[in-house]
């Protein structure tokens, strides 16, 4: 541990200056690890135990796919900690067990582990993410059984955290399902993906801030996208006609008052490579300016 205090304080004192940084918005990735990723993102011969000091000095943000899996060491979320500096930002998932297998039933004291473990990252603790799957009939017949589950998990979420909630049934993301989030300050993830509509898209129009923030996930198309590669180096989709159609979006969003922050995270399934996704958002967003 006296290691990773030292390390901390290192990286603690360092001022970064980004070279894709936004006023109001964060940008960055879904993971900073990936196959193909080094000699692309990362310098070639860079250990991968220094990956994390390297991906905060280009970007501001990451959100941590690993978690979904299971909950972290105090270990590992301690060296998080320690290899980043002081205004870098962590979104978490939520474990599966909790989004997926008990569907927020039953699930008290495997969220409340959870949230303790991610608090060690203290101040540089953001958003943490519920990313539910596709629900069939016999999980939850229709949106009402959901959203009575929802609203008793909700009433029980901490007040002093972010959260954020993904849904995978096009048919639920209504204008109902944003005022249960917007009663308690939970933002709506707003998505890029194949099987959800994107906001331009949306036939029912409703508002989709739902909290003092606004969350962006490019998703992409997995089973499209992998039958092409999955080797993490390169563009393999252009994306320049939907990223315009995002900057529109975001240009809403930074002039809505009610929206402090933007987080926005590109999966390496959205077009072939999370850090190429970022910088053509950032070109094309300084474009418009």
């Amino acid at each position: 541990m006296e290691k990773l205090d030292k390390a901390g304080k290192l990286a603690n004192s360092l001022n970064v200056e980004r070279p894709f940084s936004l006023p109001g918005i964060l940008l960055g990735t879904s993971a900073f690890t990936a196959a193909g990723w080094e000699g692309s993102f990362y310098p070639r011969g860079m250990q991968s135990r220094d990956f994390l000091s390297y991906y905060a000095t280009q970007f501001a943000t990451v959100e941590v796919d690993s978690t979904f899996y299971g909950c972290p060491s105090a270990r590992t979320v301690n060296n998080w900690a320690a290899r980043t500096p002081a205004d870098f930002i962590f979104s978490v998932k939520i474990p599966q067990v909790i989004t997926h297998e008990k569907a927020l039933v039953d699930c008290d004291s495997e969220f409340e582990e959870f949230v303790k473990t991610m608090d060690i990252l203290g101040p540089k603790l953001g958003p943490i993410i519920f990313q539910f799957p596709f629900f069939d009939r016999w999980k939850f017949p229709k949106q009402d059984h959901f959203l009575t589950v929802l609203a008793a998990f909700l009433k029980k979420l901490p007040t002093d955290h972010k959260f954020v909630i993904e849904i995978r049934n096009k048919t639920w993301l209504d204008a109902r399902f944003a005022n249960a989030l917007r009663e308690y300050n939970v933002a709506l993830a707003l998505t890029d993906t194949s099987f959800m509509p994107r906001p331009w898209e949306m036939k029912e129009k409703f508002d989709l801030i739902t909290a003092d923030f606004a969350y962006v996930r490019w998703l992409g198309d997995r089973k499209e996208i992998e039958q092409q590669t999955t080797t993490w180096d390169k563009t393999i989709i252009d994306r320049t006609s939907d990223l315009k159609n995002w900057v529109e979006v975001f240009k809403s969003l930074v002039s809505n008052i009610k929206v402090l922050k933007i987080f926005a995270f590109s999966n390496n399934h959205y077009a072939g490579h999370g850090p190429a996704t970022a910088k053509l958002f950032w070109d094309l967003w300084n474009k418009k300016q």
